[in-house]
């Protein structure tokens, strides 16, 4: 199982962040891989909240979908993505000096199978260099 952890600090309050990172509809904005979000099921308490996705990895498409399984306003969402992807991501907001800390982390499974084993370091560096526009894509999107 792969990891990956990333934090960024955002001159943007907590709620401003977290309000646009709980809307799974702002995903593909700041997510260039992520090429759709449908099927949004929000749930008022935030857990088992879901939404279906397509995702491109390596030129290749996967489906699969999403839900949350822990949720604390304002501080952290821990999701489950299921079907062509399988992965646990954590998301942490932190407030820090007016603006917030956010970090995310990810344990996933390469779909190996797939792609084959000399694929693995490549794909693994490609979602390092992911997960770095993701948080600059958010902090831009957040501070302007």
């Amino acid at each position: 199982m792969a990891k990956i952890e990333k934090s960024i600090i955002i001159d943007a309050p907590v709620e401003k962040v977290f309000e646009f990172m709980v809307d799974p509809g702002n995903l593909p904005e700041i997510w260039p891989s992520l090429v759709e979000v449908k099927d949004v099921k929000q749930t008022p308490e935030g857990v088992g909240s879901s939404y279906r996705w397509v995702y491109k990895m390596a030129g290749m498409r996967f489906e699969g979908e999403t839900e949350t399984i822990e949720y604390v306003p304002n501080q952290k969402v821990v999701v489950k993505d299921k079907g062509g992807i399988e992965a646990t991501r954590t998301v942490t907001f932190q407030p820090e000096n007016g603006g917030t800390k956010y970090t995310t982390s990810a344990e996933y499974t390469v779909p190996i199978p797939l792609l084959g084993k000399l694929a693995e370091a490549f794909i693994l560096r490609q979602n390092e260099h992911e997960a770095d526009m993701v948080l600059a894509n958010l902090k831009d999107r957040m501070e302007s």
